[in-house]
């Protein structure tokens, strides 16, 4: 069912808001934007629609405020590959500061206060002390694997990311990566015509050159499995030893606070968009 829903709905659901809503209305992507936000808008006066996909998005919120005039429609997106890929979106649309909403909140300090709650101090220090900063350590291990999904789409490849076994390439020591087991893992799980395992990996070489920064290409699902691989194996506390991906993800979204998110481009571009539309679109405090 909610695989159906086009952005003609999503529209027409905002447009049937308007009769018993007159404040700004936040078109996200999904169900957790939905709950993260959420905790940052004037509750009050502000609405969430989750359109259920990023097409959607961006549709429903060009056709509400362009065919539909209503200037009290935005959406949040997350960036994924796009700026790697030169795309750029302009406002009432917004993205994320990284490539999506898990790894914009991981290159905050909600990583450390995860990590004081679930790491163990002795372990965290031993481990630091080797390797670097785990936020340092996860963006290592994840970005190539962004960087492979940059590939396949440039290429047309069609590989198929969703049941990665990440103990298979991850070093659950050191949290280090290995680029040819990841790409072999993919393989194992994909169709793939006219490319080879060492090409590929010459063209994640070739774009890891030109890389400024690995949190534009980690793709927050890999990022957190990493975090809870080295909680669950290596320096989680008693209570981060049993750690999967999705209390991760939940532990860093209710970690993300205002003070984080004000530090955010995303909250201050948004800010900024809604005082010059005249409505309130974030809590202050």
């Amino acid at each position: 069912m909610i695989e159906s829903l086009t952005s003609a709905d999503i529209a027409n659901t905002v447009s049937m808001m308007r009769s018993l809503h007159k404040g700004p209305i936040l078109v996200v992507e999904g169900v957790t934007d939905s709950r993260l936000f959420g905790k940052f808008v004037d509750r009050d006066g502000v609405r969430i629609v989750t359109a259920h996909s990023k097409e959607n998005v961006r549709r429903s919120v060009g056709e509400a405020w362009g065919a539909r005039g209503d200037k009290r429609v935005l959406g949040i997106l997350d960036a994924d590959l796009d700026r790697l890929c030169g795309k750029r979106h302009n406002p009432p649309v917004f993205v994320t500061d990284k490539r999506d909403m898990e790894t914009m909140i991981m290159s905050t300090p909600a990583l450390d206060d995860v990590l004081a709650e679930y790491a163990d101090p002795g372990l965290l220090a031993a481990f630091e002390e080797r390797h670097g900063k785990v936020g340092d350590a996860v963006a290592r291990a994840s970005y190539p694997i962004g960087l492979l999904m940059l590939v396949s789409s440039r290429e047309r490849l069609g590989l198929c990311f969703k049941n990665m076994d990440y103990q298979s390439f991850i070093n659950k020591r050191t949290l280090a990566i290995d680029v040819r087991g990841m790409i072999g893992d993919v393989f194992s799980q994909s169709s793939v015509i006219g490319a080879g395992k060492r090409e590929i990996a010459d063209k994640i070489a070739e774009e890891e050159e030109v890389l400024d920064d690995p949190w534009a290409a980690a793709r927050g699902h890999d990022a957190v499995s990493v975090l809870a691989l080295g909680l669950s194996e290596t320096f989680g506390a008693y209570n981060g030893k049993d750690m999967k991906y999705g209390q991760a993800s939940g532990a860093l979204r209710l970690a993300f606070s205002l003070a984080y998110f004000k530090e955010t481009e995303l909250y201050k571009d948004t800010l900024k968009w809604s005082e010059k539309h005249n409505y309130a679109l974030w809590v202050t405090r």
